[in-house]
């Protein structure tokens, strides 16, 4: 308790520091699940992608990143434990985020796509299971993360590969390519509207206050899906075609009529992975200003201080504009050749699997979910449309993910309990 009576203002202060890197972190890396595919598959230049995301994470994040927000992420550990040692708790908070933000910092400069989720819980698990008690670990929860990186993707794989497919029968391969694009397409742009509606009230506006019950939820996703289908068909009336009967040509008219999906796709992600996951970074955060402002004392839900939301949403920016390219271009490039309706099909897939995930509580990263995506997009073509040498490494990475977390935390645990003179 002495430590958080004479340092309460400057564990504070270090909270908000840590707080911005890890936010930081999640702009450099999360990122490419909303812009890798735009980028990849020339919908947008890697500075129209930028532009867009940081519009979009920022109004995520900040309107509707949440009044109030979980002090432990997930559930994955028991505050009980920490009745006794809120001291533990709000070192061990720091440490998490410092731990978290470091190692996403590393591997957005080695361009790998990891979860920013499985990082927090990572470092989190860590500095618990080894500061405080084993038991003070949800196991089960832990498990079931690790279970996620191989359902979360397949599911997502498998929905890419199915809408590809379909693309392929009912457009592509057909005589008259363009035709069928514009009679089918508006189908695909209300299905985008609908799903991508979904993900942003489940995602997003449910932190605003905006509480829709479940039926509401879907009538208006399903108003925006036909809405976006009237505006598509509009739309793709008033593009300019090339007139050849060229099959190449014909083509390159399909994949215009898809690109400016892509843009309406991307912008929805980015606004509700900026409402979602600006939790990783401000949870443990919010965890630390309530647990010091309280005198030690833990509530399961804390208010957010007015200043804690934009801290999370520039340090999103800040992220996304130094770091953000280099995941963009493993998402967008090193994985498979990406065009408009490939990049559409892995995007829709992803936001499909982000419904499914939200509707029956498994445990999901949206990066797997959209690197699945991209892998079901490449299979759909056959294994040698894949670079698995970067497949590899992004599987590699996933695994290392969550002990590089534990082991950092751990190490900036028991630095901080040293700086501290905590027994």
């Amino acid at each position: 308790m002495e430590l958080l009576q004479n340092y309460g203002t400057t564990l504070i202060l270090l909270a908000a520091a840590v707080g911005f890197i890890m936010a930081w972190g999640i702009g450099a890396n999360d990122v490419a699940n909303a812009m890798g595919t735009s980028v990849g598959s020339k919908a947008l230049t890697i500075k129209q992608a930028i532009v867009i995301a940081m519009i979009f994470e920022f109004a995520g994040a900040y309107l509707a990143g949440g009044e109030v927000t979980s002090t432990i992420r997930k559930g994955i550990i028991d505050t009980a434990y920490f009745v006794d040692k809120p001291d533990y708790l709000v070192l061990g908070m720091i440490a998490s985020l410092f731990a978290a933000g470091i190692w996403l910092a590393l591997a957005s400069w080695l361009g790998w796509p990891v979860s920013t989720t499985h990082s927090i819980i990572g470092a989190i698990v860590g500095f618990t299971a080894t500061g405080v008690s084993m038991d003070a670990v949800s196991w089960a929860k832990v498990g079931g993360i690790v279970g996620s990186w191989v359902v979360t993707p397949a599911i997502s794989g498998i929905i890419a590969y199915l809408i590809f497919m379909s693309a392929q029968k009912l457009i592509f391969s057909t005589d008259k390519p363009l035709e069928n694009a514009k009679r089918y397409v508006p189908f695909y742009m209300a299905l985008a509207g609908f799903v991508m509606s979904l993900v942003t009230i489940k995602k997003g506006l449910k932190h605003v206050g905006l509480e829709l019950s479940t039926l509401n939820g879907y009538l208006l996703a399903i108003a925006v899906g036909i809405l976006l289908a009237m505006l598509g068909k509009y739309w793709i009336k008033k593009v300019h075609y090339s007139e050849s009967h060229d099959a190449d040509l014909q083509t390159a008219n399909v994949e215009k009529v898809f690109a400016i999906l892509m843009v309406v796709t991307a912008c929805c992600m980015a606004f509700a992975h900026g409402s979602n996951d600006v939790a990783n970074a401000i949870g443990p955060l919010a965890a630390v200003v309530s647990v010091v402002s309280a005198g030690g004392e833990i509530n399961s839900n804390s208010t957010l201080a007015p200043w804690i939301l934009p801290l999370g949403g520039l340090g999103i920016v800040a992220g996304l504009a130094l770091f953000g390219h280099r995941v963009i271009k493993t998402i967008g490039q090193g994985i498979t050749h990406l065009t408009p309706s490939r990049g559409f099909a892995a995007e829709l897939a992803a936001a499909c699997t982000v419904v499914i995930a939200s509707g029956t509580g498994l445990p999901i990263s949206t990066t797997q979910t959209l690197v699945g995506a991209v892998l079901g997009v490449g299979m759909a073509r056959g294994v040698s449309a894949l670079n698995l040498g970067i497949v590899r490494n992004i599987v590699v990475s996933w695994i290392i993910t969550l002990p590089a977390g534990a082991i950092l935390s751990i190490i900036f645990f028991y630095l901080l309990k040293g700086v501290f003179n905590v027994a």
